[in-house]
């Protein structure tokens, strides 16, 4: 983790970009993973809209779906 912190903060443009990328799917990973959790242990999508920061709407629109399956 600290070598793409520091690849995507470097001077070589190319390596930051694809640094950014990786770090990108990290978290969307990461969120996919936590909002799936706290789904499994009941928590409303206002909650999880509210520990993201986000709104209620974009927190359902984006994992609604995903959680039906």
């Amino acid at each position: 983790m600290n070598e793409l912190a520091a690849a995507a903060s470097g001077a070589d443009v190319r390596t930051g970009l694809r640094a950014a990328l990786a770090l990108r799917r990290l978290a969307e990973t990461l969120e996919a993973l936590q909002v799936g959790n706290a789904r499994r242990q009941n928590w409303s999508w206002q909650e999880i809209a509210e520990a993201l920061e986000v709104t209620k709407q974009a927190v359902h629109k984006k994992y609604a779906l995903r959680q039906e399956t």
